[in-house]
């Protein structure tokens, strides 16, 4: 089971010399703080808004949230998205190109059978 972190919101106020430029790798901005400071390291997808007036806004974005898989197989997966759509993922290595076409048919038959009888199961009408 995961734990949740409960944090605080709590601001901290930095002193420091901010560089906007492009770097060789086509990325920009370079902070250096001038205060002795102790903060705990992040690595986070966040955006960035440098106004004209010299000022940075930092906003998080959120957590990327993932479908859970309803029903899987050794290379394929069925999931209902949020837009309440299904979605069949079948992955397949290189090395295994000549089967492709046996495998996924495979794969989504049994799937298919998988589902109808979850539905079956639980009381719903299935249309063949």
């Amino acid at each position: 089971m995961k734990q949740t972190k409960k944090t605080t919101k709590r601001e901290v106020t930095l002193d420091g010399l901010l560089t906007v430029g492009m770097l060789e790798t086509g990325l920009h901005a370079e902070f250096m703080c001038c205060e002795d400071v102790v903060l705990e390291s992040v690595v986070t997808r966040c955006k960035v808004q440098v106004m004209r007036d010299g000022n940075m806004y930092l906003t998080e974005l959120p957590k990327r949230v993932k479908n859970k898989p309803m029903l899987r197989e050794d290379n394929s997966s069925l999931t209902l998205g949020r837009d309440g759509k299904y979605y069949f993922r079948f992955v397949l290595g290189e090395e295994l190109a000549d089967a492709l076409p046996e495998l996924l048919c495979r794969e989504a038959w049994l799937i298919s059978r998988k589902f109808i009888n979850e539905r079956l199961c639980a009381g719903k009408e299935v249309e063949e």
